[in-house]
C-alpha cells in the first residue's frame, strides 16, 4: 500500500517584468506586468506551478498581485498544508468554503494542483480537463499603443513574421469619432487576410454605443468586445448589432454565464480562467456557451507563460474555436522566464505536450525578477 501523498508547502512570489511598450486600455496604461507565481510542493517530490495576474494592479478588477499573495500566504496555504493533492476538486472545495471571492488567487492555486497531478500521472494537464482536440491555438494580437501609425507598423511587422493575423484594438479612451477613424485607418492599411476587432472595456454609454457599433461595422471591424457595463445593456446592443458582440467583464463564473445566456447578451464569450475562478469553473462556462450556441474565445489577463499555458491546456479541448484566442501575454514581456520559450509561429501557439503544463522555469531568471528578492514560504515537515 503506497504512502499517502500530502501538500508540504505552498509558496507565492511576485515577479515584476518589463513590457515591450506601454499597453493602453480605457481605464489604465500598463508599463510593466506583475504576476504572482505559486508553487505547490508535495510529499512525493512533485511540484506544480500556477499564476495569478491582473491588468494594471487594481485598475481592471478587484484583485492585485499583492492581494493574491496575501490571500495565498495567510488564508489558502495554511488551510491546504497536509491535504491530499491528488484530490484536486475536493481540495479546492476546502478553499471555496473558507475563502470568498478571490477568483484569481484560487485559480493560481488550482492550476498548481492540476499541474502537480498531471505531472504525477505523466500526462498533459489537458487530459485532466476533458482531453485536447488540437495541438495549436490561433492567437490574436492586441494593438494598444493608441497611436494609429505605430499600430499599423506593428501589425504589418507581425503579419510579415507570420506571428499574428487577427488584431484587437483597444479603444474607449479617446472620443468615439477618433476611435472610429483609428479603427478604419488600421483596417484599410492591412491586407484582406487580417481581421480587426475592438475592445472597449465598458467605456461607452449604451446610447452612444449603438451608433458607434454600426460605424465600426462599416469600417470593417468584425467583433466588438464589452462596449458597455452590465448584462442588460449588452443584451440590448447585441440584438441590434450588425457585427458580433463579445461578453467579457460580465463573465465572472458559471452563474454569470447562465445569466448572460438567458438574456441573450452576446454572440461570443471571452473566457478567462482567472476571471471565471479557475480551470474547472472556466470549463463550466465553456459548456454553458457551447450548449447555448455561443462562440468561445480564449481571453487573457495578460498572463505570463504559466497562466497562458494553463488556459491553453483548457482551450485545446474546445470543439469549435472559430474566434481563436488572445494568448499573447508572454510576447508582451521583454524577458523570458522559461527554460524553453513557447512556440509562437504560423499565427498559432503550440500547446506543450509534456506532463502537466509542459513547461519548466529558468530559475535564475525568475529569481532575478522576484520583487524584493525575498520569498515567504509556509511549509510543514515533509
Amino acid at each position: 500500500m503506497r504512502a499517502e501523498i500530502r501538500i508540504v508547502s505552498i509558496e507565492a512570489t511576485i515577479l515584476d517584468l518589463p513590457t515591450i511598450r506601454p499597453h493602453t486600455l480605457s481605464m489604465v496604461t500598463m508599463n510593466r506586468q506583475s504576476m504572482t507565481i505559486v508553487r505547490v510542493r508535495c510529499s512525493d517530490g512533485i511540484e506544480g506551478l500556477g499564476e495569478g495576474t491582473t491588468i494594471g494592479g487594481l485598475a481592471y478588477g478587484p484583485e492585485s498581485p499583492e492581494g493574491m499573495k496575501l490571500t495565498i500566504d495567510e488564508y489558502i496555504a495554511p488551510l491546504l498544508l497536509g491535504c491530499d493533492p491528488t484530490r484536486v476538486q475536493a481540495t479546492m472545495d476546502r478553499v471555496r468554503k473558507a475563502v470568498k471571492g478571490n477568483h484569481f488567487a484560487k485559480c493560481a492555486v488550482e492550476s498548481a494542483l492540476l499541474d502537480c497531478q498531471a505531472r504525477r500521472l505523466g500526462v498533459p494537464m489537458s487530459e485532466l480537463l476533458g482531453g485536447r482536440r488540437r495541438e495549436k491555438l490561433p492567437v490574436a494580437w492586441t494593438l494598444a499603443s493608441g497611436d494609429t501609425a505605430k499600430d499599423i507598423d506593428e501589425a504589418q511587422a507581425l503579419l510579415d513574421r507570420r506571428r499574428h493575423k487577427d488584431f484587437k484594438l483597444k479603444i474607449g479612451v479617446k472620443s468615439i469619432k477618433e476611435d472610429i477613424r483609428h479603427v478604419a485607418a488600421i483596417r484599410k492599411a492591412l491586407p484582406d487576410m487580417a481581421s480587426v476587432r475592438v475592445d472597449v472595456n465598458m467605456a461607452w454609454r449604451e446610447r452612444e454605443a449603438r451608433n458607434a457599433i454600426a460605424a465600426l461595422g462599416d469600417a470593417g471591424c468584425v467583433l466588438v468586445e464589452q462596449p458597455v457595463c452590465g448584462v442588460a445593456p449588452l443584451a440590448r446592443l447585441t440584438r441590434v448589432s450588425p457585427i458580433a458582440m463579445m461578453a467579457d467583464e460580465v463573465l465572472v463564473g458559471p452563474e454569470s454565464a447562465l445569466e448572460a445566456v438567458t438574456a441573450h447578451a452576446a454572440d461570443v464569450f471571452s473566457i478567462k480562467i482567472e476571471q471565471a475562478g479557475g480551470l474547472f469553473a472556466a470549463a463550466k462556462v465553456i459548456a454553458i456557451a457551447e450548449t447555448a450556441g455561443i462562440g468561445v474565445y480564449g481571453g487573457t489577463m495578460l498572463e505570463g507563460p504559466i497562466g497562458t499555458i494553463a488556459a491553453a491546456q483548457l482551450m485545446a479541448g474546445v470543439k469549435d474555436l472559430q474566434w481563436g484566442t488572445e494568448f499573447f501575454g508572454p510576447l508582451l514581456l521583454t524577458e523570458e522566464i522559461l527554460a524553453t520559450p513557447l512556440d509562437y509561429s504560423d499565427f498559432e501557439l503550440t500547446v506543450p505536450q509534456g506532463p502537466g503544463l509542459g513547461i519548466e522555469l529558468d530559475e535564475d531568471r525568475v529569481a532575478f525578477f522576484v520583487r524584493g528578492r525575498m520569498r515567504k514560504t509556509i511549509s510543514i515537515a515533509g
